[in-house]
């Protein structure tokens, strides 16, 4: 599982996809161990809680693989329509929910990723950024580089938020949540 370093890799698609996963699971680990009431808190200046810093990653990496990746449609995610909507969590909507959708996202890049042949290639954009002049053709390797990028922004702001909610740090949180993860 994890450890306060990614894993070694193989080559640069396993390189690529260890260093997004073990920012998956350092967002997951300032998740480990908190109630759903903890966990939707806001004690910081940003307004936002771990969950909801869960809800976006997810709802961002599905975005990228599934449409610019995948070049399937997204009803529902994309295009964004209520980008507040993002950041507000719903009633009916909880970290274990989130953490579950999480898993289901980590094991569709995996499998999306896994069908790219080059990773250099371009991709062609979705109809609704087609004819931008502020963008340039992505490929898989750009986007996987901006989910880590993503991601990792916004597992150190689950870091800030966790230590505010209890005191807990990353990496104490990172070598917890690697020995429950691990098999028995």
């Amino acid at each position: 599982m994890t450890s306060l370093l990614p894993r070694r890799v193989t080559d640069d698609r396993d390189g690529l996809l260890a260093f997004l996963e073990h920012q998956r699971d350092a967002l997951r680990a300032a998740a480990h161990g908190l109630d759903e009431q903890r966990a939707a808190q806001r004690p910081t200046a940003s307004g936002l809680s771990i969950t909801v810093l869960v809800k976006h990653v997810l709802r961002v990496e599905r975005r990228w693989v599934n449409v610019q990746i995948g070049g399937r449609e997204l009803p529902g995610l994309w295009p964004i329509t209520d980008f507040e909507r993002e950041f507000t969590l719903e009633q009916d909507e909880s970290l274990a929910d989130n953490l579950a959708a999480y898993a289901e996202v980590t094991a569709e890049t995996e499998s999306t990723v896994a069908e790219v042949a080059d990773l250099d290639a371009e991709l062609p954009l979705p109809p609704e950024m087609r004819g931008r002049t502020d963008l340039e053709p992505f490929t898989t390797r750009w986007v996987l580089l901006h989910l880590i990028e993503e991601t990792a922004r916004h597992a150190g702001h689950a870091d800030i938020i966790r230590e505010s909610l209890d005191g807990r740090r990353a990496d104490s949180l990172l070598s917890e949540f690697a020995a429950a993860a691990k098999p028995r």
